[in-house]
């Protein structure tokens, strides 16, 4: 029998891992339908799927109730991923964001369990908050700090919106995969809120000091957008992955002091390493997580996921694709 073509809505597709998912579902012959509102994604990011007769890409919000309606019962299976994006954002924008996260999953939910569409929704590493008991398993306890600290929010949200697709799988039936996305990484990625290494890079190629924000000392794990995003497809066509919560990214570790040191070698940089206090970027009180690391054996164990792509590997990558854009 001939293969059919899906249907596949992305919220937020016009993001950094957005792009790319939408860019590998094309290339496997699917049609997809992308809702962005550019409020921290891109038209750049898929300028090149454009001209591809199977990408629809629409501009608006998921907080959009018709918009979001009309998309999820044409299609027949959504990858819910728009969300305020990075530490500075939430820092920045608490109302807008935590509404974002908590308003805009609703309206996904509802719809797509109104037209029975299976659905994958993308969380956070942010979800185990102040947990330091590592590595963090889906089924760790939550630990977050005072609600007079916003960054909190973030995480408070995100784990709402767990809470709140698990409940529609129970008792309305709807097909749900949640992953829990640790420091990705890989082109198209910008560092304008907060991400660690596209900043990293293009201080060095800039010839600007490389920023440090805490000591260094903290440490993260990070995963390149092509393992992720084969995960991600790989999650959503598996039947044993539905009502489940998946950990997803890498679970080596390296210092924020390391992660500089190797993008100013590899970019051959004389930037200095300079140090920033927290307090001095995302005001007084903030807190951060010390260490982040996951457990990665439950999809290892389902899907076989494997990181196939090394640190380094991933920041040559990404240098080139910088380099590429400037010149």
């Amino acid at each position: 029998m001939a293969y059919r073509s899906k249907k596949v809505l992305i919220t937020g597709g016009a993001g950094f891992i957005g792009s790319h998912l939408a860019e590998k579902l094309l290339q496997s012959g699917e049609e997809v339908f992308v809702i962005d509102n550019l409020s921290t994604g891109s038209l750049k990011n898929i300028k090149h799927l454009r001209k591809n007769k199977k990408f629809h890409f629409i501009k608006g919000t998921v907080l959009n109730k018709k918009k979001v309606a009309n998309l999820v019962k044409k299609v027949d299976q959504i990858y819910h991923l728009a969300a305020a994006v990075g530490v500075k954002t939430i820092i920045d924008k608490p109302l807008e964001s935590f509404l974002l996260n908590l308003k805009g999953t609703e309206i996904v939910l509802e719809n797509a369990a109104k037209y029975k569409v299976p659905l994958l929704i993308t969380s956070t590493s942010e979800v185990y908050g102040k947990n330091n008991k590592l590595p963090f398993k889906e089924e760790d306890d939550r630990i977050y700090g005072s609600a007079y600290n916003s960054r909190w929010g973030y995480g408070l949200s995100k784990g709402s919106d767990e809470f709140l697709a698990l409940a529609y799988h129970r008792e309305k039936d709807l097909s749900v995969v949640i992953t829990r996305l640790f420091n990705v990484i890989g082109p198209r990625q910008t560092g304008s809120y907060g991400m660690v290494v596209p900043r990293f890079i293009q201080q060095c190629l800039a010839g600007k000091p490389i920023t440090i924000y805490g000591t260094g000392n903290q440490t993260r794990c990070f995963a390149f957008i092509d393992d992720v995003v084969l995960a991600l497809i790989s999650l959503m066509s598996n039947p044993k992955a539905v009502g489940k919560i998946f950990n997803l990214g890498s679970d080596k570790e390296i210092t924020i002091k390391n992660l500089a040191k190797i993008v100013k070698r590899l970019t051959k940089s004389k930037s200095q390493i300079t140090f920033v206090p927290y307090n001095k970027v995302y005001g007084q009180g903030f807190e951060d997580m010390a260490h982040r690391r996951p457990d990665l054996t439950k999809i290892r164990k389902l899907i076989g996921y494997k990181v196939n792509i090394s640190l380094k590997e991933a920041i040559k990558k990404i240098i080139r694709y910088l380099n590429s854009s400037v010149n």
